[in-house]
């Protein structure tokens, strides 16, 4: 895990696409004993009492926190991997049975059911991996220093089997309805390439706000990247299927054979991702003891799990 050494504690949640975060379980700071190795005594925040005093004969409240285990980084990539099949599965099967249904599902019920997805996913496992379900949330937040990069390709490639996985089981469920959950654009591609690049950006911001400012309402993560989500189908699912994630596009497109102007939606989440993370730390407000410490040394709060 990241060096939490003066960071602030706080309760672990989503959560966000996420997916969606540094460490949930932030706030322990590291002791070393004179032997140079870790003390239990000191790490353990025992008997953290503020005052002393036996007014009316009681005492105050006694409390006592131990680190959290380190999570290796085998679970982290199979909540990873679940969470993304999970996020995949839910958002194209209802694109698939709208089609089945000749529309009965509606562009709302296409912005809720991914949005819920999304939610639930992070909520469940935003505490394990981070939840990022996205690979252009992972290389935003490796970007910018809030995710190791030797980590990368590990979580993209479960990220991309996730969504195979999903796709094909899709395929063999409700094939030949296949085509109605791969999103292709069904106007220009100048207009898509926009589109994606707006609705990532929208997205990545939020998720870097809840994800990595110590004033944000973490534990809100999970339902402020849903609705976000949501937000963007509704922008633009009718123009361009809303992907904001390559691997949204690239399961579905490999199960269905059909890769038309797959390359902006590999494209335009990522630059929009880097912008929108990017854009958020620039104009965030600093942090207190930012000038008293480097900033490598600030863990994020909610949904990405540094090692």
């Amino acid at each position: 895990m990241v060096d939490t050494e003066d960071v602030p504690s706080a309760p672990s949640t989503p959560a966000t696409p996420g997916t969606p975060g540094a460490p949930l379980f932030g706030g322990f700071r590291s002791e070393r004993s004179g032997n140079g190795r870790k003390s239990l005594l000191k790490s353990c925040k025992c008997f953290s009492v503020e005052s002393w005093t036996l007014e009316e004969g009681n005492l105050s409240s006694i409390t006592c926190s131990l680190p959290p285990p380190p999570i290796s980084l085998a679970r982290k990539v199979g909540a990873e991997f679940i969470g993304t099949l999970i996020l995949i599965f839910a958002g194209t099967a209802t694109g698939i049975v709208n089609q089945q249904t000749k529309g009965s599902e509606t562009l709302i019920g296409l912005a809720a059911s991914t949005g819920l997805a999304v939610m639930i996913v992070i909520l469940s496992t935003g505490h394990i991996s981070g939840a990022h379900l996205n690979p252009s949330v992972t290389i935003a937040f490796a970007a910018l220093k809030h995710f190791p990069w030797k980590q990368v390709p590990v979580y993209i490639g479960a990220q991309v089997m996730a969504s195979i996985c999903a796709a094909f089981a899709l395929k063999g469920i409700f094939h030949p309805f296949m085509s109605g959950g791969v999103t292709v654009p069904s106007g220009g591609y100048g207009q898509a390439f926009a589109l994606e690049f707006i609705i990532s950006f929208n997205l990545m911001f939020v998720v870097t706000a809840v994800a990595t400012d110590t004033r944000a309402v973490g534990e809100l993560a999970g339902i402020a990247v849903g609705a976000t989500v949501m937000l963007n189908i509704l922008i633009a699912g009718e123009s361009t299927g809303a992907s904001m994630n390559p691997v949204r596009t690239l399961g579905p497109a490999i199960a269905a054979n059909n890769y038309k102007a797959i390359w902006i939606y590999l494209t335009a989440p990522i630059l929009g991702a880097l912008s929108g993370a990017g854009i958020y730390s620039i104009v965030k407000l600093p942090e207190e003891n930012d000038a008293d410490k480097p900033s490598t040394a600030r863990s994020l709060r909610r949904c990405i799990i540094d090692a």
